[in-house]
């Protein structure tokens, strides 16, 4: 399982998710920065990715559009690089049985409060 992690989050979490998750790439390394969601969509349903967002954006055209790509939804407001990595890594196993599972398209992943 690879993700297309949107512009909203940081391009460092490629580096730390690859172990579980090789093969990720940010938006910014395959000339989609600032592109458009469609595009972004596109990009990830014809190259196999699931997008790894906290854009709501997607969470509605998941809903709308089905799969692919798959969504995995990132609901933890401000949170450091280190944190949303976590998070993930964290989720790993439940990302991995979403990402198996062929009814599902979107996972949202929500950071547990203070």
């Amino acid at each position: 399982m690879k993700f297309l992690i949107d512009e909203n989050l940081p391009a460092r979490l490629e580096g730390l998710l690859s172990d579980l998750f090789p093969d990720s790439v940010h938006v910014k390394h395959v000339g989609l920065i600032e592109a458009d969601d469609r595009a972004v969509w596109s990009y990830a349903r014809t190259h196999g990715h699931c997008i790894l967002t906290k854009d709501k954006d997607f969470q509605q055209m998941s809903v709308l559009m089905g799969h692919p790509p798959k969504v995995v939804w990132l609901r933890c407001g401000n949170a450091s690089t280190a944190r949303l990595a976590e998070l993930v890594l964290d989720m790993a196993p439940g990302i991995f049985q979403f990402h198996e599972h062929e009814h599902r398209s979107l996972l949202i992943l929500a950071a547990p409060g203070p």
